[in-house]
């Protein structure tokens, strides 16, 4: 296996893996999720309500003993929108070849327990992209001005960062251009670091300060603040139980949705650039307590609560290309293939073979650009029809 095949890998099945664990303990908070479970959750566990079907009648989804959610279902549809191209993507990208697998590509989905449209299982924010690009008619790259501000574009970011493997600052660019179809504000400003801090990782000998150093670089406002303040609260922690407060403490101030996370205020999720997501900041400190540790990222994210498939997605994301395949435990990567009746592996093995074609095509674009410009810097002049000479 490849390295870049091997890193792909070990982020895909990785994200799916942070995603169905982390399902199981959404919306609840770390003291709900110990009297629910027992204790802390150490692996796949059934859902938080045993009525998963009726508890919710928002949200009725079978969310727990190892299924993905739509944050891998959304992944998975990036990573066919790759595919389609084999050349980077933009917002019109989105248009072209995103929303027509959400609205037209029949899956599995595995907290419906059925086979369907992805459309079907998505969020509010994320329903935004057919509304505003399939019904509106859009301008793609305005697109997710006015949608609720929200992780649900940096939730299925991690091809990018795979595509753009080395590159962070390219991941980034080609993150926010995509994102901008779907999101606005620091809903936007998450998914390019996201983007950037996988392809960091996916980086030959990179570490956890690798990650964070291009998280840091890159981000801006109130996202770089949050990321900075975690970051330095996580170094002072190695035990994931106990850095779980000390995190939410540091991102609180700009985090808009409250202590009551399934109720919150008039001011949560609106655009700001004081304010940022949670779960990316998170993700990154449970990133740094665990020293890049795989499990212990995970755990430390599934057991966080609030948006935990996301924040689990995030960390395991990046904690799986720093790692390869053989950092995802196969006692969970097994169960959640076979639960959620995915091949978890083929989506990584396309992108892969996408992400080497894309490289390959950016090498003869760099190789055209050189040329011309080796010409300008030699300081060649033109005639007087415009011709070199």
């Amino acid at each position: 296996m490849s390295l870049l095949l091997d890193t792909s890998v070990g982020c895909l099945v990785g994200a799916a893996v942070g995603d169905a664990l982390g399902g199981a303990t959404e919306t609840a908070l770390p003291e709900q999720i110990r009297a629910r479970f027992g204790g802390w959750v150490e692996g796949i566990v059934p859902p938080y309500h045993a009525d998963w079907a009726t508890a919710r009648p928002l949200a009725p989804y079978h969310k727990g003993d190892g299924h993905i959610t739509d944050d891998t279902l959304m992944t998975h549809a990036l990573v066919r929108a790759y595919a389609a191209k084999r050349d980077h993507l933009d917002a019109y990208d989105v248009v072209e070849l995103l929303v027509p697998d959400l609205i037209e590509r029949v899956v599995y989905i595995p907290d419906l327990e059925r086979d369907g449209v992805t459309f079907h299982r998505l969020a509010a924010a994320e329903r935004w992209l057919v509304t505003r690009l399939h019904h509106a008619h859009a301008d793609p790259r305005e697109a997710g001005v006015g949608n609720i501000v929200n992780c649900g574009a940096a939730m299925y970011m991690a091809p990018v960062g795979i595509v753009n493997a080395g590159d962070p600052a390219g991941a980034y660019t080609e993150a926010v251009e995509i994102a901008g179809a779907h999101q606005h504000s620091y809903g936007r400003e998450a998914a390019a670091v996201f983007a950037a801090s996988v392809a960091a990782a996916a980086t030959p000998g990179a570490g956890v300060e690798d990650v964070i150093a291009a998280a840091l670089d890159l981000a801006r406002d109130g996202t770089r603040a949050a990321i900075d303040a975690v970051v330095k609260e996580a170094r002072g922690h190695h035990d994931w139980k106990q850095a779980i407060p000390a995190l939410r403490a540091a991102v609180a101030p700009y985090d808009t949705v409250g202590e009551e996370y399934r109720s919150p205020g008039l001011g949560a999720r609106r655009p700001s650039r004081l304010h940022a997501i949670e779960e990316l900041p998170v993700a990154l400190g449970m990133l740094v307590v665990a020293g890049g540790d795989f499990r212990a990222a995970v755990l430390g994210s599934v057991n966080y609560g609030r948006d935990a498939d996301s924040t689990a997605t995030m960390a395991a994301a990046i904690a799986g290309a720093l790692g390869g395949a053989d950092a995802v435990p196969t006692e969970w990567s097994e169960v959640v293939a076979t639960a959620s009746r995915t091949d978890l592996v083929e989506p990584a093995r396309v992108l892969a073979a996408v992400a080497g074609e894309v490289f390959e095509r950016d090498q003869a674009r760099f190789a055209r650009r050189a040329e011309r410009f080796t010409g300008l810097a030699a300081g060649v002049s033109r005639g007087a029809g415009g011709e070199t000479r």
